[in-house]
Formats: structure tokens, sequence, C-alpha cells
């Protein structure tokens, strides 16, 4: 086993898992503390060490809101649970789990972004253990980047002074870890050239972005986006998860003025925990920008356009998630804007769907009630398709009963538990059927990771429901239920079907 190995800046030691045929190496800084005058910067090389780091505990978190500070909050009570975790801007740190017995073994890799709105979330969290999927042949990386204001913050003075790399710093860290894990990741037993990606919500729009970013071209060989495709079908509906670099560097110049900083140099000298409380203050939301450098559009629209890297996608989405309705306000003039010339036949959608005539304006906007991120992965597929993207794409639809007096459903992120087969460690009353999906749905995936298709034998060398690729004449997906993975072909509901249509 490797529980000692040489990366580029020195030696690091690892701890058995669980299963003591799994070595997990946690807390590996893979670039420089970003404090002091490295605040709003890309990240820089990580310095050298002396003698053997014990990497045997998780590294402090990005700055961000006390995790499980309130218990009435659903994500809270599941796994972002630790108010008293050490929390830092020096965060820029990666974990490790692998199988391997030697460097020679030259196992597929996965990296993974956490999600929790760019504002939050961590790699500690319990939900992402890497061990399990690690136990299936694949050496598992985690990543932190940072978050927020630290991470996230345009400003006319940083484009001025910076112009190649002016904002999206929680991006280049990410991108800063894929490198890293290239140069570094075959002393661990993986291989560099057998790279997926993969994150869920905005772990899973940073996929989306990398995707898309001539900056990461080459880095990765297959992609996995949990939840993590979100376009709404017209201008001012829902929360924008990529903002131009305009509305960026206005947002930017407004909490200056607000937390009173009037330079670059007063701004990074504040204290952390200072700035993070005039962000809080100021009830902005610092996300991902389309700064014509590493973010060049949005990333949804981008893959539909086929303006991609071309590697195999695995994406999809909870049943009940994230919905979107056309507003009570001027619905017909949104309604116009989304589809079109096919306006009037979304409207005649929407009767049909109602089966009753739909005159009022509060009918018809309840009528045009979808799924946003079924949408967003539709649009992405099937736009990718139409403009040449051969690559194959994988759709799922998590839908199993989820346990709990709270009657939650299958809330945004609860497939989280799943996919790394980690359901032990939830306070929910998981039985013997939820193990049973787990067990394959992380099959699944280490397949996909292995080869770009997720297809194989579970793990008593049985064949698993066989997943066909998706296409616009057959859109396939694989439904995650209650009594294990159901395939199926899944048309789009006629007024997604619209909307798809007229982008």
């Amino acid at each position: 086993m490797l529980m000692q190995v040489r990366t580029e800046n020195g030696v690091v030691a690892g701890l058995e898992a669980a299963d003591p045929r799994i070595i997990s190496f946690k807390g590996i800084p893979f670039a420089a503390p970003p404090v002091g005058e490295r605040r709003w910067r890309a990240p820089q090389p990580a310095e050298n060490w002396e003698g053997v780091l014990k990497a045997y505990r998780f590294a402090p978190i990005s700055v961000q809101n006390p995790p499980g500070a309130d218990p009435r909050d659903l994500y809270s009570r599941e796994w972002n649970v630790n108010p008293g975790i050490a929390m830092s801007e020096d965060c820029l740190y990666l974990n490790v789990w692998t199988p391997a017995d030697s460097e020679k073994d030259a196992l597929p890799v996965y990296v993974w972004f956490f999600g929790g709105g760019f504002q939050c979330g961590n790699t500690a969290e319990m939900e992402f253990d890497g061990e399990r999927l690690a136990r299936r042949g694949i050496v598992v990386v985690t990543v932190n980047y940072r978050l927020n204001v630290f991470g996230f913050l345009a400003h006319p003075l940083l484009t001025a002074e910076q112009p190649e790399t002016p904002t999206n710093y929680g991006h280049l860290d990410q991108q800063a870890g894929i490198k890293w894990v290239k140069r570094n990741i075959r002393a661990f037993g993986g291989n560099p050239e057998q790279i997926t990606i993969g994150g869920q919500s905005a772990g899973g729009g940073s996929v989306m972005m990398h995707l898309t970013s001539p900056q990461s071209e080459g880095l990765f060989q297959g992609a996995i986006v949990d939840s993590g495709a979100l376009h709404y079908p017209c201008p001012g509906l829902g929360v924008r998860m990529v903002r131009t670099m305009e509305t960026a560097e206005n947002q930017g110049r407004q909490f200056f003025e607000f937390a009173g900083i009037s330079s670059l140099e007063e701004g990074r000298r504040m204290d952390a925990g200072v700035l993070l409380e005039k962000y809080n203050a100021f009830h902005g939301l610092f996300t991902s920008v389309i700064d014509g450098k590493f973010g060049v559009g949005d990333p949804v629209l981008q893959v539909s356009r086929n303006q991609c890297m071309q590697v195999p996608i695995l994406s999809g989405n909870t049943t009940t998630e994230f919905r979107f309705a056309f507003p009570e306000e001027d619905t017909e003039a949104y309604i116009r804007k989304a589809a079109g010339s096919l306006a009037q036949d979304y409207i005649e959608c929407c009767r049909e769907k109602m089966k009753e005539s739909v005159t009022q304006v509060r009918s018809l906007a309840a009528a045009s009630d979808m799924p946003v991120i079924e949408y967003s992965v539709r649009l992405m597929f099937e736009g990718g398709l139409k403009s040449g993207n051969e690559q194959n794409h994988y759709y799922y639809v998590f839908d199993p009963d989820i346990p709990g007096a709270d009657h939650p459903g299958t809330f945004h992120s609860s497939d989280l538990w799943f996919w790394f087969e980690t359901l032990a460690k939830c306070w929910r009353s998981f039985h013997g059927q939820h193990y049973d999906l787990s067990r394959m749905m992380c099959n699944y995936w280490a397949n996909f990771i292995r080869t770009g298709n997720p297809n194989g034998l579970d793990a008593d060398g049985m064949p698993m429901p066989e997943w066909e690729r998706y296409t616009k004449e057959r859109p396939a997906c694989m439904r995650m239920t209650q009594n294990g993975p159901k395939p199926e072909i899944f048309p789009a509901s006629g007024p997604m079907r619209i909307l798809l249509d007229a982008l």
C-alpha cells in the first residue's frame, strides 16, 4: 500500500481508511495560502516542506458562515453540521483516497468539487468520503476552493491590476487543483491521462465552467454534472449562477462603497471575518463570472452550441429540487421572450396541460411550471447533438423515497449519499433497497470514470440495467428508483419541448 508518497513539494504520509485496502491523504497543499497580498489573486504555487507531512486530517475549510448554524435549515441537519470546524483563508488543500498498491497501477482518477451556491461548503462534509468509490479501483480527489467574496469578487480595480485573471478565483483554485493532480497523481497510483471531473450543485456548475473554458482544455477526459446545469429560459427568471462581467464589476464597486473600502490594498488588509460580515450585510451573491478569460459564456448555452470540450458527460437531476414558472406579471411577454415564434404554441400547450381554458394570467403562469435543471440538461444535450457533438451523453433522474418525518422528497443534494455510497453516515432511516440502489449508482459512476460509459457489472458480477446514451430520437434516462435503476425513454413534456425547440 502507498502509505507514503513523494509529491512535487515533499513527502506526504497517509492513513488506512475504514477499509485498510484504501489509504487516505487529507490536507495536502496544492497552492500557496491566498492571504494578505494574495487575496483576490490567482492561486500561486505551493511551497516545499521538509520531512514528512502527516496528511491525516482535513485542512481548514474556506471562509464562510459557520456550518450547522441554523438547525431549522435542511442542509444543516443533513451534513453541513459542524459549527466548530476549523476555518481559514489558508484553505487551498486537497484530499486523496487511493486503492493503489504501486504508483505503476495507473488507475482512473476522479476530481470532485463540492456545492453550496459558491457561498459555502467544504471537502470535509460526511457525504463526500471517497472510500467507497476508491474500493472500485478509482483514485478519488476532493478539492477545496475559495468562496463568496473571497472567491468571486469582481471590481474595476482588479480588472485594471490583473487583466488576465480579474475574477473567478474559486474556479482558478479548482483549475490549480486539477493541474496539481495532472502533475502528481501518478505517485498515488493514478493515471494523469484518465481524469474525470465532477461536482454537484455549484460544484456541478463549476464543472460546466471548466467544460467550456479554453483555459481548462486538455485537463480532463470526462465530466459528471449532478444538479449543476442551471439555465432559465428567459432573462429575469431565477437565480443567476453566472454573471456578466459588467454586472459583477458593478456589484463589486457597490460592495466596496458599502464596506467603506477605498482601495485593493485596504481590502486586502481587512480581517477576513470582518470582510465576511460586511459581505453578509451587503446581501449580494458573488458567483461565476463571464470575464472573457476563464469564463467565456453561459456554460449551458456553450455546451448546447458545442462550444465545449469533446468529452463524455453524465448529468441529471433529482425529481423535486428546483422548478420555475413564468411570473404572473407580464406572463405573456416573458413567454414571447423565451419561446419567440412558438409562443402561441406554448400557450396552447399549457391550455392542454391544464385540461381547461387558460384565460387568466395566474393559470397560465401555473401551467408553465417545470423542472429547471431537467430543462437545462436537455437543452445542453439536445443542442449539443444538433451542433454536432457526438460524445456520449447520459441522463439520470433520481427518484427514490427519502425517509423522514419531514417528508423531504428527493430534495436538492439528497442523491449525494447514494453516489458516494455513504448512506451509513446519514441520520435518516435508509433500508436495504436504498443500499442496493446506492451500490449500483456508485458502480455506474465508477464505470463512467473508468471508460466514459456507465454500463458494466455489479459487485456480484451480474450486469446492471443498461443505461442508453441520450439522443433526440431516443431521450434515454436512467431513473434511480426505490426498486433500483429503471431505464426508460423520457420525452420532454409539451411546454418544455417547445422551449427546447425555440432555442
